[in-house]
């Protein structure tokens, strides 16, 4: 378990790294990050696609150099508190997928058993690309499987 810095209460760049310090949790932060993430998809869900797209692709830019500031800062690559990641892949998970909390519940529990499992090829970019890039990547990865199985899920109910 990584102890949360105290600079995430310091520091714009490691607070939002740190999911507005959701990762500051002691254990699961991965999972606290993504229940973090709810709220905003909640105030996201009615804006028409392309803009909910827009602002996903910008926390997704905007999060590969807040995880790369963060994790250079603190010297690890991949804190177990940055949870930015957790909030865009989840975001990806919901995209198009109509507001309601049995929704948010299911989004949350696929996006997260892909991101825990990590199936091919997540495991492998987890495993080989670094950087802020490399923290982001498989949880976008995971969200694109997890957004396919809500998909599949509403097409065939």
């Amino acid at each position: 378990m990584n102890r949360a810095p105290a600079s995430v209460w310091r520091r714009p760049t490691h607070f939002f790294a740190f999911g507005l310090g959701s990762g500051a949790v002691p254990w699961a932060p991965g999972t606290f990050g993504t229940l973090a993430a709810i709220p905003f998809y909640w105030m996201m869900a009615d804006l028409p696609l392309a803009w909910y797209l827009s602002i996903v692709f910008v926390a997704f830019v905007v999060g590969v150099w807040l995880c790369d500031k963060t994790s250079h800062d603190l010297g690890v690559h991949d804190h177990s508190g940055i949870v930015w990641d957790e909030f865009v892949g989840y975001w990806i998970t919901m995209a198009a997928v109509p507001f309601s909390w049995e929704a948010a519940l299911w989004g949350f529990i696929v996006f997260r058993i892909f991101d825990v499992f990590k199936p091919w090829p997540i495991r492998w970019a987890d495993r080989r690309v670094a950087g802020g890039f490399g923290i982001m990547i498989d949880d976008v990865m995971a969200g694109i499987y997890a957004w396919s199985t809500m998909h599949l899920w509403f097409w065939l109910h």
